[in-house]
Order: C-alpha cells, then sequence, then structure tokens
C-alpha cells in the first residue's frame, strides 16, 4: 500500500474520531487494557503500551482519561478479560479486507463482522482468505511541514534500520521490518521526530484499483460502519483509494 493511500486512510479515521470520540476512546481503553494486562503498566518497558498511549494522544483522548485506563486494567482482576480475534474478507469489487476486533463475546462480534460483510455485498471468508495478499510491516508516517528536510530524514529512518521510505505529498511514509519496527520507531523518537501516525500490522502486497461509483460508495459505507463497531479495533484493506 502507498503512502498515499495510507495517509488517506489515516485522515479517514481522523475525521471519523472527531464525530464520534466516545467510540474511539472506548476503543482505545480496551487496547490499554489489553496491553497492560499482557506486558505491565510502564510504558517505557512494554513498547505495545507505548504504542497504544501515542496512538491515544494523537486520538486527543485526555491524558487522565489514558492515566485512568491504565490504573484500571493493573487493578488485579478488574475489568473485561478481550479476546483478540482477526476476520477476513472480500468487500464490494473484490477489494480484501482484514477486521481485527477485541471482544469479550466471540459469538456478538462474529455476527456483527459477517453482517457488515453481507450488508454491502461483500463476503466474511476463512482465517487466511485474504491474509496471502498482506504482509506485516512497520508503518510510521512523519509530515513534510513538521520536518522539511527530506534527505535528512530519509537518512535518520535507514540509519536505524528502516526498509523503505516514501516521500509523498502529504506525508513521509517509513516502512520497516516487524522485528526493527520498535528500534525504528523508538530510535525516531529520540531525536525528537513526532509521528503522524505509526502501525505494526498488515499491509497490502498488491492493491486493488475500484472505478465503479456504486462500488465506491459501498466500501466507504462498510469501512465506516466496520470503524464505528466497538468491537472492531483496525480495519485493513488493499483498496487503492
Amino acid at each position: 500500500m502507498s503512502g498515499h493511500s495510507k495517509w488517506s486512510n489515516i485522515k479517514r479515521k481522523k475525521e471519523a474520531s472527531d464525530n464520534a470520540k466516545g467510540v474511539v476512546f472506548t476503543k482505545m481503553a480496551k487496547e490499554i487494557a489489553v496491553a497492560v494486562k499482557s506486558g505491565g503498566a510502564d510504558p517505557e518497558s512494554n513498547s505495545r503500551l507505548k504504542d497504544i498511549v501515542a496512538k491515544a494522544k494523537s486520538s486527543n483522548m485526555p491524558n487522565d482519561s489514558i492515566a485512568r485506563a491504565i490504573k484500571k486494567a493493573a487493578g488485579a482482576g478488574e475489568g473485561d478479560d478481550y479476546e483478540e480475534i482477526v476476520y477476513e474478507g472480500y468487500g464490494p469489487a473484490g477489494v480484501a479486507i482484514i477486521v481485527k476486533t477485541l471482544t469479550n463475546n466471540r459469538n456478538r462480534t462474529a455476527a456483527d463482522v459477517r453482517h457488515m460483510f453481507d450488508k454491502f455485498g461483500g463476503n466474511m471468508g476463512v482465517s487466511g482468505s485474504v491474509g496471502f495478499l498482506f504482509e506485516d510491516k512497520g508503518t510510521i508516517l512523519i509530515s513534510p511541514e513538521d520536518f522539511e528536510d527530506e534527505e535528512q530524514v530519509m537518512m535518520d529512518a535507514l540509519e536505524f534500520g528502516a526498509e523503505d521510505f516514501a516521500a509523498e505529498e502529504e506525508c513521509y511514509c517509513i516502512t520497516t521490518a516487524p522485528g526493527d519496527y520498535y528500534t525504528v520507531r523508538d530510535g525516531l523518537e529520540g531525536k525528537g521526530y513526532t509521528f503522524l501516525d505509526s502501525t505494526l500490522g498488515p499491509v497490502a502486497i498488491t492493491s486493488a484499483e475500484v472505478t465503479d461509483p456504486l462500488a465506491i460508495e459501498q466500501l466507504e459505507k462498510m469501512l465506516e460502519m466496520m470503524e464505528e463497531n466497538d468491537d472492531v479495533q483496525e480495519v485493513y484493506h488493499n483498496w487503492d483509494n
């Protein structure tokens, strides 16, 4: 997936979060809970939690809300136990979609995700049905407005072990191997860089171009509904939009 396409997805997510901050904050709190229970309550020693806290702050989640979520998750026996489940399928026009969820009721979530695929002419498949069209990568986006020296950003990223660098119109897109993601991210952060977004997850190997207006409308509605669902944490696709 190109940096520009990735940026388009980020912009759409941020626009959606502005319209539904409550939903976004609920998702962040659930991610924090899982991260704390798996790796502890200190972001400095828990890279996953550090990532989620950064993501929560970029979504304008108040610091006191973040602190409360960490404290609650650290309390022995408190809160729900969430299960991570990944669903795969095809949307309109054959666009491949991966839906990552955190749920305390897998039957409810499976039914909801299947309904969202069906409602817009898609088809939820079995595990692995579209996964081969993606590969796990670290993706870090940096604003050219904040860091104008493109060559310096590229050199710094490569110095810390980045796999690829692409300068798009609205962002620098840095790609890493999964095992190098935290090294590159922490190295850049230590040099004073701030990020538009940073994620570790599926990146499409090939993209699907959609030109039919009806299919585009159905895709937009499907992705919006998925991202607004309380159990859905991340949606990945290979639509070149």
